[in-house]
């Protein structure tokens, strides 16, 4: 069975790929000719997630699934949530994303956030959502090189290195992706 991740990362697909049994194939956008931006208007991770497996969906009537991710900070009332990528703007930077956090944090004690990932499933024309989540906090500096986005500031619970700090095997074993991924794939299995 065909089944197609809305992203244009390949290496997100391939990652996927080897977690499925064999009989799905993932296709990533760029595969099925799907040039285009796909707009992400919701409010809501669950909102922005459906948005891209429906126009998918939609478009190209083919079984798909989407994620969306945020990291939402209590002392900052769940923000940067769905606006994650572009919290410091619409360029998208990481560093202002990250500095703008840690400016907002200064002087605060609560330090408690959560990465949450939502992953839309549309298979056979029914829609199913999948969450992980990993608690954590922010850090009062940018600690590691690796990882990507805000994993130099989110130490997760019962750590002391942040994401950026950890291999990428470290981070898989404790991230909100791979958790959402395991229900997914936990849930395709059965099918």
């Amino acid at each position: 069975m065909k089944l197609v991740f809305a992203t244009h990362n390949s290496n997100k697909a391939k990652e996927i790929q080897s977690l499925l049994p064999s009989d799905f194939q993932i296709l990533t956008l760029t595969a099925i000719n799907c040039h285009e931006e796909i707009p992400e208007t919701s409010e809501s991770l669950e909102g922005n997630s459906l948005l891209k497996a429906e126009f998918v969906n939609d478009h190209f009537n083919l079984n798909c699934f989407a994620d969306d991710t945020g990291l939402e900070i209590e002392a900052l009332n769940g923000r940067p949530g769905v606006y994650s990528a572009r919290y410091a703007g619409e360029e998208k930077s990481a560093e202002k994303n990250m500095d703008l956090v840690l400016s907002e944090l200064k002087n605060k004690e609560n330090r408690q956030a959560q990465f949450r990932t939502v992953i839309t499933l549309i298979l056979n024309d029914k829609t199913h959502l999948f969450e992980g989540v990993v608690k954590g906090t922010i850090s009062i500096e940018k600690k590691g090189a690796d990882g990507f986005g805000y994993d130099p500031i989110f130490i997760p619970e019962g750590q002391t290195q942040t994401f950026a700090e950890m291999t990428m095997e470290e981070k898989n074993l404790r991230s909100h992706r791979a958790r959402a991924f395991e229900k997914m794939i936990s849930f395709l299995n059965l099918t």
